[in-house]
């Protein structure tokens, strides 16, 4: 496991994310301008569902049905952990404790590229349709967090913000697009987009970083027991999704993304969610739970903890 931390600090991503953290920390301005963050994080969202629309137009269904079912469980499962969790050991309200447990059931889109990335830097192949996968558990573990609130706002309401969300439509868009044009007509655009794709992650986590240690300062407001538990859960949660990806019969590197996955908190969708079902519930937790703890703590460490967690699974 070792070897694998070290080979994921000293990857361009995660150092760009660390110094920019720090830097932050320090008082010093690393934030990219305002204008790049929808083209970095477009050109991320489209190039990683081209890729899995590319590899599911081969994809036979036989393969697919296990891990489908697999991740609508882990949809539901994570949220529950997270919600317990937090009400029994954070002793939060049961409306923050569903409004975070809402994020660490959903996932997170810039988590799953920094272990495709990974991944890629170590030869590991993962199967192309855990893209479809990704897009799915950005909607389930929403609304089963949601529920636990039995939020008094339209479930249609919900449903349409976080299934039309950015994130969701640039993946779905991706998937569609290279299923349909498959992998001898794309091949014109990989220059952009699979060329330059650790170039963009490595500016976007550049960005990352700086907005993770901003959230990191309140972590302190809201009370340091979040800081275990927003640790814990991703833990916890990358383990089980280790083992649904073994016993769905994923292969190393796709058991390591589904973990991954599971691990993951959203900061994107969820928080889009949650602000319509939940105006009640405080962005102080759930925000600085998601995104100036666990994001971090994925990104430098969890990530290579999953992927030795897979292998030893093989």
């Amino acid at each position: 496991m070792s070897t694998i931390i070290i080979d994921n600090l000293f990857s361009a991503p995660v150092v760009a994310f660390v110094v920019a953290a720090l830097a932050t920390l320090a008082r010093l301005d690393v934030r990219l301008p305002e204008s790049l963050y929808p083209i970095l994080s477009t050109l991320l969202l489209l190039s990683i569902g081209l890729k899995g629309g590319r590899a599911l137009g081969s994809t036979d269904l036989g393969e697919f049905w296990r891990p489908l079912i697999v991740a609508v469980v882990l949809g539901i499962v994570t949220p529950l952990v997270a919600f317990g969790l937090l009400r029994v050991a954070g002793r939060m309200s049961r409306i923050d404790a569903s409004a975070t447990a809402a994020h660490y059931g959903s996932v997170s889109a810039v988590t799953f590229t920094v272990v495709i990335s990974s991944l890629d830097a170590r030869g590991t192949t993962y199967e192309g349709f855990l893209t479809a996968i990704l897009a799915l558990l950005e909607v389930v573990g929403i609304v089963v967090a949601l529920a636990l609130a039995r939020p008094s706002g339209s479930w249609r309401e919900v449903l349409a913000e976080v299934t039309r969300g950015r994130s969701i439509a640039l993946l779905l868009a991706g998937l569609t697009i290279g299923a349909a044009v498959g992998a001898d007509r794309l091949a014109p655009t990989d220059p952009l987009f699979v060329g330059l794709f650790s170039g963009v992650l490595t500016l976007f986590l550049i960005d990352m970083g700086a907005i993770a240690a901003e959230r990191l300062r309140d972590a302190g407001a809201v009370g340091w027991r979040l800081i275990p538990l927003a640790i814990a859960i991703p833990l916890i949660n990358g383990t089980l999704g280790a083992l649904a990806g073994s016993l769905a019969g994923l292969s190393v590197g796709g058991t390591a993304v589904l973990a991954t996955l599971a691990a993951s908190a959203s900061y994107i969708a969820a928080p889009a969610a949650v602000r319509v079902a939940l105006p009640e519930a405080s962005p102080g937790i759930y925000l600085t739970a998601s995104l100036g703890i666990t994001f971090p703590f994925n990104v430098i460490i969890g990530v290579p903890i999953y992927i030795a967690i897979a292998e030893r699974l093989s």
